[in-house]
């Protein structure tokens, strides 16, 4: 039979064995400007942002010329005595109110709205976030 200090030292040893282990601690920053710069990059997904950034800007860009180079001339055949809606103006006691550009901004914004859901929904449903 053993004594009671072997079993009292045996959970002892079993209670060390199942403590976790502190995590590591984390590496030190890295030293130097460059070395800095790529760890800022990889640690912020920066050039995804970035990427991100410049394609919307560019989608902004030919969604407004689709707009004011083909759907507001369209829109102006449908609608008699208008050449181009985009150039609509309305005079208000001697003031000239140019509303086709603004009309413009407004169809480019509700287009780029719906592109930007419709891409955040296929993503979605693909699982990438």
């Amino acid at each position: 039979m053993p004594k009671d200090d072997d079993i009292v030292n045996e959970l002892k040893a079993i209670k060390e064995l199942l403590t976790p282990k502190p995590a590591p601690p984390p590496p030190p920053p890295p030293k130097g400007l460059m070395n800095e710069f790529k760890h800022f990059i990889s640690e912020y997904k920066v050039m995804g942002l970035a990427v991100a950034f410049i394609l919307g800007l560019y989608l902004g860009i030919l969604v407004q010329a689709l707009v004011k180079d083909l759907i507001m001339p369209a829109i102006g055949l449908v609608i008699p005595g208008i050449e181009n809606l985009a150039t609509l103006t309305v005079t208000v006691f001697n003031q000239v109110f140019g509303i086709g550009d603004f009309t413009v901004a407004v169809i480019t914004f509700i287009i780029v709205a719906l592109v930007i859901f419709l891409i955040v929904k296929l993503t979605d449903r693909a699982g990438i976030k």
